[in-house]
């Protein structure tokens, strides 16, 4: 290896690196920088505290046990009122998620990271494209991905094509994913979001993985996202029907 070329190595290395580190906050006034940190150990207590009080049941293991079996990294997907306890369901994996540049999006990073996450600024509103593009380049050098996929401001439950389109671009596939509490807070948001109740079980379910062709057009790629829909919907449903049974 000649001295550019390890050049490039160590600035792949260096960038792969800087999602699982906190922000420079520099920009930021001193009673934001107070409020970001603060916000950040709360949240980062509450949900491992809550997390730890959870019983899990999981189903599916199998799926992404072939992902893994395959030499392939996984796409979790799953919806952003279930952000809580999947956060703490896959802590320590290295997963990259996509977060905002914004005051909100920065203690949310910084709670992600704290639970071994990585966090890529961006948007899938604002230079979804631009996003897209830093999240194929992470996922090419060895991390897997993740998207709350109706996120991050909904509708509710329908499926963006985010996920997809990685998919389609490095030949990863996407695995659906959605964790059910038995019981829960909700709060009153957009998606109805869920914040499990002190040591109560909850259920896990991972999905089969979904594969979308390199070479897949338009028409294909509205179909794989159909199916991802399809998926998630009944992930959804067998979820309930685990929740009804377990509270009779």
């Amino acid at each position: 290896m000649n001295i550019k070329e390890l050049q490039l190595v160590k600035s792949d290395e260096k960038k792969r690196n800087e999602i699982y580190e906190f922000a420079d906050l520099s920009s930021y006034s001193f009673k934001q920088r107070l409020l970001i940190r603060v916000a950040d150990i709360i949240f980062y207590l509450l949900i491992s505290l809550l997390g730890r009080a959870t019983r899990f049941e999981v189903e599916g293991w199998e799926n992404w046990e072939t992902i893994k079996h395959d030499g392939k990294l996984p796409i979790y997907t799953y919806w952003h009122n279930r952000i809580f306890l999947t956060l703490y369901f896959w802590r320590g994996r290295g997963v990259a998620v996509i977060t905002s540049q914004s005051f909100d999006g920065e203690y949310t990073a910084r709670v992600m990271q704290r639970f071994g996450c990585g966090a890529i600024r961006g948007s899938s509103n604002q230079g979804g494209i631009s996003a897209l593009a830093k999240i194929i380049r992470v996922m090419r050098s060895g991390i897997p991905t993740g998207f709350s996929i109706d996120g991050p401001k909904g509708p509710r439950y329908v499926t963006k094509m985010g996920a997809v389109m990685l998919a389609k671009k490095t030949g990863n596939p996407i695995l659906p994913f959605c964790v059910t509490p038995k019981s829960f807070w909700t709060l009153n948001s957009w998606d109805k979001f869920q914040i499990p109740k002190p040591f109560t079980k909850a259920q896990a379910l991972i999905g089969e993985p979904i594969y979308v062709p390199p070479d897949a057009d338009e028409e294909l790629t509205k179909e794989k996202n159909a199916e991802l829909q399809r998926a998630l919907d009944e992930l959804v449903r067998l979820g309930e029907e685990w929740r009804k049974k377990s509270i009779k």
